[in-house]
């Protein structure tokens, strides 16, 4: 945008972008719009079609059907837990590799980069790994969740990059008054990268709360099934949709004509996203910062 005289004038590679820009946040919008629209209006009159950006008979009755399910707030429990416990030890962990590596003086550095970056392009397979897990008792386990993914290789190069830009003058200084790694660590490194930890605790968060295939594979109670799972089911499965519609039609017979198994999945999938999406403001701040780690030299 160029001005000319004291006024603005928007050149034609700013129009195109705007109408892009406008095109793009439509198409990634809409389906989810779409899904909102459909689960707040009522179930017989959604099977006439037509249903596109609003709710043509508006009831929260979908809502009510989707919460009367004792599966879900169980399946809630278990997925928060798994993304703040798994979000923010890996995060520690990461970090802390990040920072053992980002050091001058470690010893043998190469050789534990080079073992490090070939667990990035080669793994034993889906079965040997399912070995793995049963070996170490991590089946049908809580931990299942939460100790396989303590360590990111792609996200302590991102970690490594930032805490290389960190001055080492801050570091020597902290040495000199006689800190010792962990207090540095805690003290001075992580107070200075709380926009690349917010970056990398929302990637891994957004990531732990949209997993279903660990819960599918490694548990087999239903008392460890995640709520994407629950999610997956309820949407590829027809009988779970119409056990919740028979739940809905026992406790709240009055709405039992404003259901339907579909409207009840679209239910099924605002609530499912909800959650993450609330927690995207408290670190929005942080994320455009984090995002452009090491993308920058000066």
């Amino acid at each position: 945008m160029n001005t000319k005289r004291g006024h603005p004038r928007i050149e034609l590679f700013d129009i195109v972008n705007y109408i892009l820009m406008v095109c793009m946040m439509f198409v990634m919008l809409f389906p989810f719009w779409y899904s909102v629209a459909g689960s707040l209006n009522e179930g017989m009159d959604y099977l006439r079609g037509g249903i596109y950006f609003w709710p043509r008979a508006f009831t929260l009755a979908n809502y009510h059907a989707v919460f009367k399910d004792k599966t879900i707030w169980n399946s809630f429990f278990v997925s928060a837990a798994k993304s703040i416990l798994g979000s923010l030890s890996a995060c520690l962990v990461t970090a802390l590799a990040a920072y053992a590596m980002s050091r001058p003086q470690l010893k043998m550095k190469k050789f534990y980069a080079i073992l490090i970056a070939i667990t990035m392009y080669f793994g034993g397979g889906l079965i040997p790994y399912f070995i793995l897990i049963n070996n170490l008792g991590l089946y049908n386990s809580f931990w299942v969740y939460i100790i396989p993914g303590l360590f990111s290789v792609w996200n302590m190069i991102i970690f490594r990059s930032f805490f290389v830009d960190i001055p080492g003058s801050l570091i020597e200084s902290a040495k000199i008054d006689g800190a010792n790694e962990y207090h540095i660590f805690f003290r001075i490194i992580i107070p200075l990268s709380k926009a690349v930890l917010a970056a990398i605790l929302l990637f891994s968060m957004v990531g732990h709360w949209n997993s279903y295939f660990d819960s599918m594979m490694y548990t087999s109670s239903s008392s460890l099934q995640t709520i994407q799972l629950f999610l997956k089911r309820v949407i590829t499965d027809s009988s779970a949709a119409a056990s919740m519609a028979g739940i809905a039609s026992r406790t709240i017979p009055a709405q039992v004509m404003k259901i339907n198994p579909q409207t009840l999945k679209l239910a099924a999938m605002v609530v499912t996203a909800f959650p993450i999406l609330c927690v995207y403001p408290f670190l929005q701040k942080y994320f455009v910062k984090g995002v452009l780690i090491g993308s920058v030299k000066q």
